[in-house]
């Protein structure tokens, strides 16, 4: 496994195994699957409700807690000092674990600003060995990273060929700012797996479409987060370290871009309302995920 060196020194995998939409009763057999054909970076959230299953398959694979690099998120219900400190325990209890290698703020939503201080509090107790963001577009990372006592050291953004997230990315650069991406295959959207320009650049190189567009976002100093509950295709997306793109290649897929997220629009009102909808739902029945 090649790794990424966060602003503190942390060293990240360069890929990992998302587990967004893996059904709790499923999650621990496909992260221990997912362990077992190489991956050593696990990417779940409270609002996956499958911190269970990773903490489970982590803790009874037999891998040195030290190699394998767990990431969760802080959901918006808990965005601000309290919660998110309290939602912190929660999620370590829940996973079993003694420390989360890397905790994100979910969505750039509520009092985010109290959140990230409890991230910054939990770190320097040693709960966390590394805190970043989720879905914090430019101006949003910007003034995090311009006021936060510890600047976040990754941001998890849509990213795919049709959102490739240029100026963005150049910006996360600029901060040092570690960019991962989640939905990297776009959810299969827009006939991506049978995309004529990714089939003929898989086919010079003996590669898979799949196996292209992570190889691609690596290139680009991306960190990718596949999911598969199939086993074989969890080895298929890991086998991405022996070949690279050309800059034919990197010019064709960059004439892909639409130049915007196809998947989940943050900066939508339409979709900051559907949220709003579910979190007001979740008070009123006097709830909340942690």
């Amino acid at each position: 496994m090649e790794y990424r060196e966060l602003s503190n020194g942390a060293r990240m995998p360069v890929i990992g195994y998302g587990v967004f939409q893996i059904p709790p009763e499923r999650t621990e057999r496909c992260v221990r699957d997912a362990l077992e054909v190489g991956y050593r970076l696990i990417d779940t959230a409270q609002a996956y409700g499958n911190e269970a299953g990773v903490g489970k398959a982590i803790r009874e694979s037999g891998i040195d807690r030290g190699e394998v690099f767990v990431t969760s998120k802080v959901w918006v219900s808990n965005m601000n000092y309290e919660r998110a400190k309290a939602s912190i325990d929660a999620s370590l209890e829940t996973m079993g674990l003694d420390h989360i290698d890397l905790m994100l703020l979910h969505q750039a939503y509520g009092d985010y600003h109290g959140a990230w201080r409890a991230l910054e509090e939990a770190y320097h107790d040693g709960k966390l060995r590394a805190i970043g963001v989720s879905n914090f577009y430019p101006v949003r990372l910007m003034d995090m990273c311009a006021f936060a006592e510890i600047p976040p050291m990754v941001n998890q953004v849509e990213t795919h060929v049709f959102c490739q997230q240029v100026e963005a990315h150049e910006n996360m650069n600029r901060l040092g700012v570690v960019h991962e991406a989640w939905g990297p295959f776009a959810e299969g959207r827009n006939g991506v797996f049978v995309s004529p320009v990714l089939t003929g650049i898989g086919e010079k190189h003996g590669k898979s479409t799949a196996q292209v567009m992570l190889r691609w976002m690596m290139d680009r100093g991306i960190v990718p987060l596949p999911k598969s509950t199939h086993r074989e295709r969890m080895t298929e997306n890991l086998d991405v370290f022996d070949f690279t793109l050309d800059d034919a290649d990197r010019s064709a897929i960059a004439a892909m871009d639409g130049g915007h997220p196809i998947i989940w629009d943050h900066g939508s009102v339409k979709v900051g309302m559907g949220l709003f909808d579910l979190i007001a739902n979740v008070q009123l029945q006097g709830s909340k995920l942690y």
